[in-house]
């Protein structure tokens, strides 16, 4: 496998182990952070420490975990125009196909991969990565990312995606109903979840709310994320003109509240 200079944004929860496989790998990693504690621990395991993100732009490829698309504008354009003719920038984020567009938008190759998995799906080297790339973009984004699925143009990861996590709040939500319906018929969360996991009503959801201790853990640990994935799939559907009213019912009519956020307009300037 050939190793790559990799600069890194985003080294949270899911980064942070991406970041330790790449250096596992033999990568070089640029790596902007601003936690401490973060930065002391990944600089230790040999990640290259970097205080303004546009230094990232020397890298071959510039990888970003961030949350969501506000992030991702508020830090990622300098980058990216700062970007050599050969390298890429890969996009984990989850949100909306137009907003790659408007990085893009300068000639740089720009390349969808959100991801399906948590952390210790990442640590064990299993996780799903879904890839949209230019079709003249270079080939190491792509080598990098081990596992993954698909190659169509970019945006097309991130719509898969969208489409994926409104499945997944959909299931998620039957599955929590089914799990208060058990209480009233006595059955603990527990011993429903594990009947479901060897059973036709289970679910890689039901799988996500036992390993997290039930129903109210899940939601509480879920809802940030679905609920902004859920928004970014409703904005897509308006801007294309496309029916996703049943998928969206699914995913919010529920016990987790995905509904989207009202912002002010001072947030949404």
């Amino acid at each position: 496998m050939a190793l790559y200079t990799v600069g890194f944004l985003g080294a949270g929860r899911i980064g942070a182990p991406m970041v330790e496989r790449l250096l596992a790998a033999g990568h070089r990693v640029l790596l902007h952070v601003r936690r401490p504690g973060v930065r002391t621990r990944l600089g230790a395991l040999g990640a290259d420490l970097v205080g303004d993100p546009v230094d990232l732009a020397t890298a071959d490829v510039v990888v970003s975990c961030l949350f969501d698309d506000t992030q991702l504008l508020a830090v990622a354009p300098p980058i990216v125009a700062a970007l050599g003719v050969d390298a890429a920038f890969v996009s984990h984020t989850t949100g909306s196909p137009a907003v790659l567009d408007q990085l893009a938008s300068g000639g740089t190759t720009v390349v969808d991969a959100p991801f399906s998995g948590d952390a210790d799906a990442v640590s064990a080297g299993r996780l799903t990565v879904f890839l949209g790339r230019h079709r003249r973009g270079p080939r190491r984004a792509e080598r990098l990312r081990g596992h993954d699925r698909g190659h169509g143009p970019r945006g097309s990861a991130l719509r898969v995606e969208l489409l994926n996590n409104l499945l997944f709040a959909g299931i998620s939500q039957l599955t929590v109903r089914a799990a208060e319906a058990g209480r009233a018929l006595g059955i603990a969360d527990d011993d429903l979840l594990a009947a479901l996991a060897v059973a036709s009503g289970g679910s890689t959801a039901a799988h996500y709310i036992r390993d997290r201790g039930g129903p109210a853990a899940f939601a509480a640990a879920v809802a940030p994320v679905l609920r902004k994935d859920v928004d970014a799939a409703g904005t897509l559907a308006a801007a294309l003109d496309i029916d996703l009213a049943g998928l969206l019912a699914a995913a919010t009519d529920g016990p987790i509240d995905l509904h989207p956020i009202a912002r002010t307009p001072e947030e949404t300037s």
